[in-house]
This record gives structure tokens, sequence and C-alpha cells, in this order.
């Protein structure tokens, strides 16, 4: 085969790889939501009420702050009693919706801290009633022990962290639209903008997502051999036989090394990651202040409001912060995945 028919189906191939990809961090998502669900159905229902409230009512604050600002300036210019209570209204209804906001954040949290106790105990009675119907030999064999292991740490938390981040890509999707609508009336170019912005920080989150469990699944000997080490040096059991042999220097000395190889590869990983994000966070920075200037000499100009300047202003900021959290969701979904292989 020519090196010309090669370059092409390569070219064929990677669209539907990476599509295949993206539509991965949905593959668990249903059966993390049924683990939920039957943990606790009045939780989950909370849980998916808050999340589409605080989806809706941040494009409502922003709205409403255009009207305060523009309301201010009408009764500033006419002087009318009439005018000022109107603007005085439009703050008290902002407030509402603060106040609202912030109740629906807080139920968040709260549910979310119940169900992960919750949760937590039922992923580990079905992992601990699937090990009464092993055999022997599965125990005996370090890859299958291991995979056990790597369930019970990781996926108590997983599938309430993927349900939750799965309502929360609902919950951004939905003030995405919203500040979607309020932007067009500004500019299709400021949406466009808007959406470009964050992709490059999608990126880098997935890659380093991936790579963080693939350095987690790597380690495990390494972190049963620690824990092993800290029970015959720590343990009486083990005390006498230690001392006897004069095994424990040895045993700390082992110890210590397996740590500094640990640390040094989540040293390197945290420290790329670190870098990667702050450098593709500068272009978000820029984009913003871009945007930001745009919006200012168009105020300047006088063919938008100081009102709509300010919301305008506000919804690129917090579109673009929900952009890009909505696309480390997807990151984090795609991390929380790999992680629940582990379980199914």
């Amino acid at each position: 085969m020519s090196k010309q028919k090669k370059r092409r189906r390569l070219r064929w191939r990677f669209p539907t790889s990476a599509m295949s990809q993206s539509l991965s961090v949905f593959r668990y998502s249903g059966k993390a939501l049924g683990l939920v669900w039957t943990t606790n159905h009045r939780l989950t229902v909370v849980l998916a009420i808050l999340t589409l409230v605080a989806g809706l009512l941040p494009a409502v604050v922003a709205y409403v702050g255009k009207l305060i600002v523009d309301g201010v300036v009408v009764a500033t210019q006419s002087g009318i009693t009439s005018d000022r209570l109107t603007a005085l209204g439009y703050v008290g209804l902002e407030a509402i919706a603060v106040i609202l906001l912030a109740g629906s954040q807080r139920g968040q949290t709260v549910s979310q801290s119940l169900l992960r106790v919750l949760l937590g105990q039922r992923i580990n009675v079905l992992i601990l009633e699937k090990a009464l119907t092993l055999d022997l030999p599965h125990f005996e064999d370090s890859e299958f022990y291991d995979k056990m292991n790597q369930a019970r740490q990781g996926a108590s938390v997983r599938p309430l962290s993927l349900v939750t981040r799965t309502l929360g890509l609902g919950r951004d999707a939905l003030s995405l639209v919203t500040y979607g609508g309020l932007l067009l009336q500004f500019s299709a170019w400021a949406v466009v903008v808007l959406l470009l912005a964050a992709i490059p920080s999608f990126i880098a989150e997935t890659r380093f997502a991936g790579e963080a469990f693939r350095l987690f699944r790597r380690r495990t000997p390494e972190n049963r051999q620690q824990y092993y080490l800290e029970t015959l040096i720590a343990r009486e059991d083990y005390a006498k036989e230690v001392q006897l042999y004069q095994l424990g220097p040895l045993m700390l000395q082992r110890y210590q090394r397996t740590f500094q190889q640990i640390y040094q590869e989540d040293c390197n990983l945290t420290i790329r990651r670190g870098f990667w994000s702050y450098l593709l966070g500068l272009l978000s920075t820029t984009t913003f202040y871009a945007a930001y200037a745009w919006i200012v000499v168009e105020t300047i100009a006088n063919r938008i409001s100081l009102g709509e300047m300010t919301m305008y202003l506000m919804v690129f900021r917090q579109g673009q912060s929900t952009f890009s959290t909505a696309l480390t969701a997807i990151g984090g979904m795609y991390e929380d995945n790999l992680y629940l292989s582990n379980l199914y």
C-alpha cells in the first residue's frame, strides 16, 4: 500500500476517533444516574431541579442589572419620582434573583454531600457482595486485586461526580443558550468568540485527565506496597520479627523510595497541568479584554446604552467562565468514565 493511501486512510480515521472519544464521556452516565437514583430518589430530583434553576438565574441577574443601569440613567435625566421608584424596583427584583441563585447553589451543595455519603456506602456494599461470590484464585490474582482496589478507591465517589457533572453540563448549556440570546442582540461574532476562546483549555484538560488516570492505574502496585510496608513497620503483630531481623531501617528506606517515585510523577504532572492551564487561560483573558474594548467603543459611539454595556460585559465574562466550566466538566466526565470502567 502506498504512503498516499495510508495518509488518506489516517485522514479519514481521525475524525471518527475524535468523535467517538467525545461521545465516550456519556458512556457510563446512564448507569451512574441509575445508581444515584436508586440510592435516593428525592435527593436526586432535588439536585436536578436546583441545577436547572441555577442555570437560568445568572442570565436573569445580568438582564435585570441592565434594567437597573438604564433606569438610573433615565431617573437622573428626568428627575421624576416614578422613574426613581422603577429603578429601585429593579434593584429589589435583582436582589430576589440573587437570593434564589444563592439558595439553589447552597441546596446543590447540601444535596451532593448527602448523596455522596449514601452512594459511597451503596457502592462499597455492592463491591463487598460481589467479593463474597468470588473464588479464592481471584484474590490471588494481583491484576484482579488491583482492579478491585481501584474500584473501591474511586468508584464510591465517581458515580455521583459523573451525575453531578452531567447535570452541571445541562445547567451550563442552558446558561449558554440564554447568554447567547442576549449576546446576539449585540453581535453574532461575540458568540463565536465566546465559544472559540475556551476550546484550548478543554483540549488540555481532557489530555491531562487521561494521563492522570493512566498514572493512577500504573502505580497501584506501588501504593499497595507502601500500605504493606506501613503494616509491617507499625503493627504489633510483626514488630517482633522486624526488630529481631533488624528489617525496620531497610523497610523504611524502601517505603521512602517508593514515595519519592510516586511524588515525582505527581509533581511532574501537576506542574505541566498548571503551566498549560495558565498559558491557555491567558488566551481567554486576552479574548475577554478584546471584547471589553469592543463593547466600550460601541458604547462611546452611542450604538448601545450604558445598561446594555454593563449587561454585555457581565454576560461575556460569565459566559466565558461558564463555557470553560462546561468543557472542563466534559474533561472531568472523561476521567470519571475511566474510573468507572473498573466498577463495571
